[in-house]
């Protein structure tokens, strides 16, 4: 069963102080209120829990404690936590900038048999950056290419805001996409220009680049889109323009956009394709096997990608946020995956926290009754079952943490600064 949010464990950090009634108050008092840590604060960190408890033990001597005294040094604490997530340990990242170092092709043939290499002259690898405008279908591309899901799918623009390393692998070749986020043409939040800094380094190790457009929408000039994808790059990389979703069009209407781009664009080629019903995607890869180059594969064939599976869990309960509310809900949420225990003669333990900058956010999460998050966590454990290919307990809070969006320390937590947390 999915367990809701409880309200009381929700409550910001400095809630209970707003509820004294008098300017000091017993130290005693204090103690009597977190006589059980664990659940008093049960939504803070252990650094936040321990300089609490270190205020306790230097006024224990005395008999009262001023309220913005404690107040004070309790801020001076949440601050050290905040900035502890710039001191993370380097290990527990992996840059999605750096390509892994090639000198598995030095491997004998006994070890690139048993790690699943191929190291043939006629095999091909290299990476492959996709851009485009939100909502243009460049996360159904890939998972079409890939051959199963791995991005996240919705009909609300900006579904993406992560890098996402997809890997695509066959017997004689391997291709590494980059799904990126939708290029914005206005940044509201420090969180939209991370985005669009992800977007901007895609293509510094991208053998070729594929631009996405809409055939619904009427041409228009893609120096933007290229702009931001490619941005100063001495050597451009081989560009194709897909012109996506051509099942909606005409076949009259698609020619004439076709023949536009051809004639408009500094492509190398142009190819329409329907990518939710797979059509055209065989052509593009085909032409994005004549431009990498020939070399060994950079991972494992039986891997689809470098993130961890908490990673696409917390995907995908950020779907079914998008999937269930409207309006700016889904792009107000921040979804973490905060405990996951695998059991093996049990079901796996997940606990998700969602994110979000306003009490009136979180009352529409949760709904009433709690009914709403519980729809929410049902068609999120159904999918991550599904994904995870095991039973799993779902376990969903949800938090306030005001302006998470404008916060660069806590955006690059979150994993928005271009890597990939591995533990």
């Amino acid at each position: 069963m999915e367990k809701l949010a409880s309200s009381t464990a929700t409550v910001p950090t400095q809630h209970f102080l707003f509820q004294l009634q008098h300017s000091l108050f017993p130290i005693c008092a204090f103690a009597t209120f977190h006589r059980n840590p664990t659940q008093s604060l049960s939504h803070l960190s252990s650094r936040t829990r321990h300089r609490r408890f270190q205020v306790f033990h230097a006024k224990q001597d005395q008999l009262w404690v001023g309220e913005e005294e404690l107040k004070l040094q309790l801020k001076e604490a949440e601050e050290e936590e905040k900035d502890s997530y710039l001191d993370e340990d380097d290990s527990s990242f992996l840059s999605l900038s750096d390509k892994p170092d090639r000198n598995i092709a030095l491997l004998d043939d006994y070890e690139s048999e048993e790690l699943d290499f191929d190291t043939g002259p006629d095999h091909r690898s290299g990476y492959v950056a996709l851009l485009g405008k939100p909502n243009v279908g460049k996360s159904t591309l890939a998972n079409q290419m890939l051959g199963q899901k791995l991005s996240i799918v919705t009909d609300k623009p900006q579904t993406t805001r992560h890098r996402i390393l997809c890997i695509c692998s066959g017997t004689d070749y391997q291709m590494i996409l980059y799904d990126t986020p939708g290029v914005l043409q206005k940044e509201m939040h420090m969180l939209d220009s991370m985005m669009m800094k992800n977007v901007r380094s895609a293509a510094v190790n991208a053998d070729c680049v594929l631009v996405l457009v809409d055939a619904r929408k009427a041409p228009e000039k893609i120096d933007g889109l290229l702009e931001e994808g490619i941005g100063d790059l001495k050597d451009k990389p081989p560009t194709l323009l897909i012109i996506n979703k051509k099942d909606l069009v005409k076949p009259g209407e698609l020619a004439k956009k076709l023949e536009w781009y051809e004639k408009f664009t500094d492509v190398d080629e142009v190819i329409p394709v329907s990518a939710k019903y797979g059509q055209g995607v065989e052509d593009v890869k085909d032409w994005i096997l004549s431009k990498i180059p020939n070399g060994p594969a950079y991972y494992p064939k039986d891997i689809v990608s470098e993130h961890p599976e908490r990673f696409f869990v917390s995907e995908i309960v950020r779907e079914k946020i998008f999937i269930q509310y409207r309006n700016e809900i889904p792009y107000a949420c921040q979804v973490n995956v905060v405990n996951y225990k695998a059991r093996p003669n049990a079901k796996d333990y997940i606990q998700v926290e969602i994110l979000v900058e306003k009490n009136s956010q979180k009352i529409i999460l949760i709904g009433k009754e709690g009914k709403a998050l519980k729809l929410l966590a049902m068609a999120a454990r159904l999918d991550v079952e599904d994904f995870l290919q095991k039973k799993v307990y779902l376990e969903i809070e949800v938090k306030i943490k005001e302006n998470w969006r404008q916060d660069e320390g806590l955006l690059k937590h979150y994993g928005y600064g271009g890597q990939i947390r591995v533990i």
